[in-house]
């Protein structure tokens, strides 16, 4: 092995230093981060729990670039994400991060599919058979051309997981990625974040489920904006 590849070895698919992030409404100051520090290897599934306002939500959007912290650092595959324009951010992410929202994150007036391979045109690396064959892997294969608005909450789910997978990203960020699933879809769900792990992606998992998270190779637990455990 040389020395390059000794160095790009060791670093960590998603690092995060000292993450400080304030919220100001009049004279108040809410602390939402306080120092956070995170760092998940390449396959390694990571789940972050903790009580509602522990800074689980803001700490997802300063991993995924689409919040900035206010002090501190994240760095994906050793390339800084924060303190960077939105444009460059919003490169990073489009080729390197791959983020499930619970809320889903599709196009209302693209289709399923179109939604998948528009995630593609962001990180300029169209690839239609592999839309296909994602598809066809988390069961949505028949509804590639179906709305948003004409899909199941489970199809729903399954097709924002297939926009988070469309460039094979090194880290995935999922926000509760089986809140009001059916047993099947999360089953199906978990089984896809587990493959994506097992290919060599760095899984950031924030969920409220204690069967989830035991499914983690760690466990981070935040309180007031802290990592506790």
């Amino acid at each position: 092995m040389t020395t390059a590849d000794a160095t790009a070895s060791t670093v960590a698919a998603l690092l995060a230093t000292d993450l400080y992030r304030f919220y100001h409404a009049g004279d108040d100051e809410t602390l939402a981060l306080r120092g956070v520090s995170l760092e998940v290897d390449a396959g390694e599934t990571v789940a972050v729990i903790g009580p509602s306002g522990s800074g689980k939500s803001t700490l997802l959007a300063c991993l995924a670039g689409l919040d900035e912290p206010d002090g501190g650092m994240v760095r994906v595959a050793g390339v800084p994400l924060s303190r960077q324009s939105e444009a460059a951010r919003a490169r990073v992410r489009a080729r390197n991060v791959g983020v499930l929202f619970q809320s889903a994150n599709l196009v209302e007036h693209l289709s399923v599919r179109a939604n998948v391979i528009a995630a593609q045109q962001l990180a300029r690396k169209v690839d239609r058979p592999w839309v296909d064959a994602l598809l066809d892997r988390l069961g949505i294969a028949d509804r590639g051309d179906a709305r948003p608005s004409e899909l199941s909450g489970g199809e729903t789910a399954r097709a924002g997981l297939a926009v988070a997978l469309a460039n094979r990203p090194a880290v995935l960020l999922a926000d509760e990625p089986t809140g009001e699933l059916d047993s099947a879809t999360a089953a199906r769900v978990i089984q896809s974040l587990k493959a994506e792990a097992g290919r060599g992606a760095a899984v950031v998992i924030v969920t409220h489920n204690v069967e989830l998270a035991e499914l983690a190779d760690r466990v981070v637990e935040l309180r007031d904006g802290q990592v506790v455990r």
